[in-house]
């Protein structure tokens, strides 16, 4: 599990635990990841391993690829869920964070999911839940474009591993009460309360979706009706809707 030390990682954290298994967390936060260990190992009797890591930089990122990739300790579902927004417009923001942004959400992504799959195949069995969003079904900046990858990524890979019996699914949520935007130092626009996502129930959702064997998990009925309608729509009017979303942001 990557990104367990807070939002929606935290919370398919604690979810994973509250069914009895066994927990890897990895994050960059020492505190927040071993207070959540030892919260999740008292709170549902299971064994919480730590890694601190920092995915945007290779040596870290291949320790967790040998974790995940060891078929003595086994790992039966592997959850990439690092990562952060980018709050500025790719032509004039930090080309520094648009490289760490790839190194976390793509790049790790596809070394952990290839360390994971190897012991997969051969035992038989096992999932990888890859954390994407329902900006991937958009065009708003560079954010999209990265999420756009997990999903295609991982439907391509569900594909690739049919009758496996080892499953991927692309989870696809829009906003969530986490502290992802403050940290990302965004300022949203007033949305209803209903398109505001429970952190706890993502988690609960998707990991029912897993177990269904799904390839897409899009929670909630608005989401599920937003990605739909994002989906079919014509890419000149998508261009459009993104270029007045991008004008409404600044």
């Amino acid at each position: 599990m990557t990104g367990a030390s807070a939002g929606l990682g935290r919370a398919l954290a604690i979810e994973i635990g509250a069914r009895g298994h066994d927990v890897v967390l990895v994050a960059r936060d020492a505190d927040r990841l071993g207070a959540l260990a030892e919260e999740i190992t008292k709170w549902y009797s299971v064994q919480t391993d730590v890694l601190i890591a920092d995915l945007s930089d290779r040596e870290q990122l291949q320790h967790v690829a040998d974790r995940v990739a060891d078929r003595e300790r086994p790992i039966d579902l592997l959850v990439n869920n690092a990562g952060f927004g980018i709050n500025h417009d790719f032509s004039t923001g930090d080309l520094t964070v648009e490289e760490r942004a790839i190194d976390v959400m793509i790049r790790a992504v596809l070394v952990a999911s290839h360390a994971a799959v190897g012991a997969m195949r051969e035992r038989g069995h096992g999932a990888i839940l890859n954390v994407s969003s329902v900006a991937s079904f958009t065009v708003v900046g560079s954010y999209s474009a990265i999420k756009a990858w997990t999903t295609t990524f991982s439907e391509a890979l569900a594909v690739e591993l049919a009758d496996t019996g080892v499953t991927v699914t692309a989870l696809c949520p829009g906003l969530i009460h986490t502290e992802f935007h403050e940290r990302a130092q965004m300022d949203m626009p007033e949305m209803p309360e209903r398109m505001w996502l429970d952190a706890h129930r993502v988690a609960q959702d998707a990991l029912a979706d897993v177990s269904a064997g799904k390839v897409l998990s899009v929670p909630s009925a608005e989401y599920k009706a937003m990605s739909t309608m994002l989906r079919a729509l014509p890419r000149p009017l998508m261009r459009k809707m993104s270029r007045q979303m991008t004008m409404a942001r600044r």
